[in-house]
């Protein structure tokens, strides 16, 4: 905590350590944890949108070439509803056609 003037200014961390838990308790472990998680189906999401859009299709679009509704897209867009299945259907029909996941020492695994 730092005084500037008559206010007192947290850190981040200070807030997340009052809120949450310091960093190494279970709570906090799980929260950093579905951070993550989101993180990673936000930046899918995004992958998506950015591909439909420079193939100039609208969610409606796709939703036609892989049989789901247009909230569907939009919920995977926005990293929410992404199944490997739903996902593989979604960039097959974009026309990227592998895709691979980087599991560090236990290697790669082909997705699709």
């Amino acid at each position: 905590m730092e005084q500037v003037g008559n206010m007192k200014l947290y850190s981040l961390e200070e807030v997340k350590d009052e809120l949450i838990g310091k960093v190494g308790t279970p709570e906090r472990d799980e929260h950093e944890r579905k951070v993550e998680e989101a993180l990673h189906a936000y930046r899918i999401g995004e992958a998506l949108k950015n591909a439909r859009i420079k193939q100039n299709l609208t969610q409606e679009e796709l939703g036609q070439r892989i049989g789901v509704q247009k909230a569907q897209i939009s919920r995977m867009e926005r990293g929410y509803s992404i199944s490997l299945q739903a996902m593989s259907r979604a960039f097959k029909a974009l026309g990227i056609a592998t895709a691979t996941l980087d599991l560090g020492i236990g290697g790669k695994v082909a997705l699709w």
